[in-house]
């Protein structure tokens, strides 16, 4: 099928909901509004209220139920509404729902999935427009993945959903209204794993590794040095925790250039991560230092200023040439 991005994440929790009765959908307004960007539109009216949850105004609420839920079995699968809702929570995720596993030497497991919105573009008021996922690919005892198609949203959701360990799902919220092609006959089982990286341009000259978001820019900006004559590699990470650094290295020891993308700050976020870990493993392949096109370290702006803010095609071409010249 076709469809947009938020679609396919419907269809996915439709599917993970079909094939569980143990999945639970929990949230502020999932149920009968079908959530602010309507990604759980209808799942309420066809699974019954017992299954998505209206839940308070309460993240550390929804957390901590969710957590419980977990420990007894469940399969629950939280919506953060927006991206800065999120902090209420940090709390619940990063001492109790990640320690969990580790804590009871892996005889306690806690399947739970939380999805949040994230990242700026579309003009929203404070708190609306984060990007916190360096938080939690800090903390040990969390999966965190990001698609960026709606194929990926697809298949991501439902193999977050029947992970044994915690997810965090971060939906690039700029493009909820992508539309692509979706195949629903594609089984978990034969699907690209979770935590596999996936190469989405070929080329020989550079690479590009970006993620949600920013995948997309990245193929702009490719797509734009292919007519100035540069051939460049395009890298979805889809999982920022674990990386799939193999993926990079084969990449970078094949071009030997590296521009990592993403609209989180830079200091300290996942490029930094990737620059120093590709630095180290591919050293004498690099031609050039490793590069981050990232949003600046500052708060996020206000809605008039975020385009200024922003990763583009032009400051990817622009640390790219810099590579190029070194």
């Amino acid at each position: 099928m076709t469809t947009t991005l938020a679609g396919a994440l419907n269809a996915g929790l439709r599917k993970a909901m079909e094939r569980d009765p143990k999945v639970v959908l929990m949230g502020e307004d999932v149920g009968r509004l079908g959530g602010v960007f309507r990604v759980t539109d209808a799942l309420q009216k066809d699974f019954g209220e017992r299954r998505v949850i209206d839940t308070p105004l309460a993240e550390s609420g929804i957390i901590g139920t969710a957590f419980g839920m977990a420990l007894r079995g469940y399969r629950p699968v939280c919506e953060i509404q927006f991206d800065g809702f999120v902090y209420p929570a940090f709390d619940q995720i990063v001492s109790q729902v990640a320690k969990i596993h580790y804590r009871t030497q892996g005889n306690v497991k806690a399947p739970l999935t939380i999805r949040i919105p994230y990242g700026g573009g579309i003009g929203a008021v404070e708190h609306h427009s984060e990007s916190p996922e360096a938080y939690f690919a800090h903390t040990a005892g969390l999966r965190v993945v990001s698609p960026s198609t709606p194929a990926d949203a697809y298949l991501l959701i439902q193999q977050a959903i029947s992970c044994d360990d915690p997810v965090v799902f971060f939906e690039p919220k700029r493009r909820y209204w992508d539309r692509g092609e979706v195949d629903e006959s594609v089984d978990l089982a034969s699907a690209l794993p979770m935590d596999r990286a996936r190469v989405v341009r070929g080329g020989r000259d550079a690479t590009l590794v970006a993620y949600g978001t920013m995948t997309a820019t990245a193929l702009t900006a490719a797509g734009i040095a292919a007519t100035e004559g540069h051939d460049l590699e395009v890298i979805d990470l889809r999982s920022l925790s674990p990386i799939d650094f193999d993926a990079i290295e084969t990449s970078v020891r094949k071009t030997g250039r590296l521009v990592v993308v993403h609209e989180a700050p830079m200091f300290a976020g996942i490029g930094a991560e990737i620059a120093a870990r590709v630095s180290q493993r591919c050293f004498y392949q690099l031609e050039s230092p490793v590069l981050r096109v990232a949003g600046y370290d500052i708060p996020y702006p206000p809605a008039k200023l975020e385009k200024h803010h922003l990763p583009d095609p032009d400051r990817i071409l622009a640390a790219v040439d810099k590579a190029l010249a070194a």
